[in-house]
């Protein structure tokens, strides 16, 4: 029953089961640890000399420009 709400509700008790009735909060507050403030959202110049808004303002542009949709063609209406 994996991908169900019935299916994540029993693998929730299987963890808790298995690992501690805290499973949910030691590996919440393990990713909570590992944030730095860092990505799009910092305001804080990098070593490439840019912010994260102006870093992800040119990855998007590159991003774009390597669609993956072919140049349209206009089609002749007779």
């Amino acid at each position: 029953m994996s991908g169900t709400s019935l299916g994540g509700q029993r693998a929730a008790v299987t963890n808790k089961k298995r690992h501690g009735a805290d499973f949910y909060k030691c590996i919440g507050a393990r990713g909570g640890r590992n944030g730095s403030t860092g990505g799009f959202a910092s305001t804080v110049i990098g070593k490439d000399g840019l912010t994260g808004s102006e870093r992800a303002r040119l990855v998007g542009a590159k991003g774009g420009r390597i669609g993956r949709r072919g140049k349209q063609v206009k089609k002749e209406v007779i």
